[in-house]
């Protein structure tokens, strides 16, 4: 199954552009995917996020089958029509979440046995199982189950964790071709993990991408390491993955980490960041952050930014909706951002295009100067 096709490469570094051709359309690269766990990108609606230009967003295969639920979904014919929306949608497999449960879960070569957060009662997810509940949602873009293991793990902890994920890689490969054979649309992305070791992200890349799947995703970065650290592993890692296939490095949302990793040749990237601290007040804008609740913006006349969904509205009167907990504060805070993003994301497409990026990128850096926007 070929998915992409990579349209402009940059003369400086790996940065390029291309399109995902996928079953609800096609999606421009670099991409960042709004984060919708449950089905739903909190505090914004999916007509919002259509108006924005966004044709791929991201669900987690965790959340989803503990609430509602694989039957509730499938009577709705998919997660599509579950939610009501007509682009794209990416889900996660839930080995994230199921790391971050690491009191509550146990990692056997099987699968893994865990503890639902909502109700404590216990389940088993194992490689064939992600896959069918991925099916079931008639996921555009799928990810195989995977062990993902904390910064500071010894190295035969890591080398632990690759092996099964490997294993589990080749298990979900076998299954989805099953499906796949039987009508099934959506593509299924393997993940190279490996930790901080390089000779294990070296043998995690080998193994993955033996297997013939239709894109390849970096997992195990952006989880409390140096921006420096994760500047060297991903510029190690990057380049061992296919250059036709789609490279997707998980978990990134930030416009400086973002800018990183299109410069070494990544493709698509997710994050919860954006939406979540624009529910606590945190805006996006060329100059840096805005913590809009700060007294220095009660009597300020301006908006936030010229363009975008707060344009209409001053810095006083946004501040005002959150000090008064009204609940279209969030909602404004959280298309801003995401506009913020797309936005940006059309701009490194386009430096990429007339091979300028590195310098838009360090034009761009100049002016965001981290918390400190006027």
């Amino acid at each position: 199954m070929t998915i992409f096709e990579s349209s402009a490469n940059s003369s400086e570094c790996l940065a390029r552009t291309g399109q995902l051709k996928l079953a609800h359309g096609s999606v421009d690269t670099p991409a960042f995917m709004p984060v919708g766990t449950s089905a739903t990108v909190k505090a914004v609606e999916l007509d919002a996020l259509d108006k924005m230009g966004y044709s791929l967003i991201l669900s987690n295969t965790y959340h989803l089958m503990l609430r509602p639920g694989k039957e509730t979904i499938e009577m709705h014919g998919g997660l599509h029509k579950f939610m009501q929306w007509s682009g794209n949608i990416l889900t996660d497999s839930g080995g994230f979440q199921v790391f971050s449960l690491a009191p509550f879960r146990k990692v056997k070569k099987e699968g893994v046995k865990f503890q639902s957060h909502i109700d404590g009662s216990m389940h088993f997810l194992s490689p064939e199982r992600a896959v069918e509940l991925q099916c079931s949602f008639n996921s555009d873009i799928q990810m195989v189950l995977d062990v993902c293991t904390a910064k500071g793990v010894t190295e035969k902890k890591a080398l632990e964790a690759v092996y099964i994920t490997s294993d589990w890689a080749r298990r979900a490969h076998q299954t989805w071709l099953g499906k796949v054979s039987q009508g099934y649309q959506g593509a299924l992305f393997g993940i190279v993990q490996g930790n901080f070791f390089k000779e294990l992200r070296q043998r995690s890349a080998e193994e993955i991408c033996a297997l013939d799947f239709p894109g390849f995703a970096i997992g195990g970065l952006s989880v409390g390491e140096t921006f420096e650290e994760f500047s060297d592993f991903l510029s190690f890692t990057s380049p061992l993955l296919p250059a036709s296939k789609p490279r997707y490095l998980m978990g990134i949302g930030t416009p400086e980490y973002i800018l990183q990793a299109v410069e070494y040749g990544i493709d698509m990237f997710d994050c919860v960041f954006p939406t979540r601290i624009a529910r606590n007040g945190t805006l996006f804008t060329k100059n840096g952050r805005l913590v809009i609740k700060n007294e220095r913006y009660k009597n300020d006349l301006r908006p936030v930014e010229e363009q975008g969904p707060l344009s209409r509205y001053s810095r006083s009167y946004l501040r005002h909706l959150f000090k008064s907990q009204e609940i279209l504060g969030p909602i404004l805070a959280s298309q801003h951002n995401l506009y913020f993003l797309k936005n940006m994301m059309t701009e490194i497409r386009q430096a990429i295009v007339t091979d300028r990026f590195k310098n838009y990128k360090k034009n761009f850096l100049s002016a965001y100067q981290e918390g400190i926007a006027p």
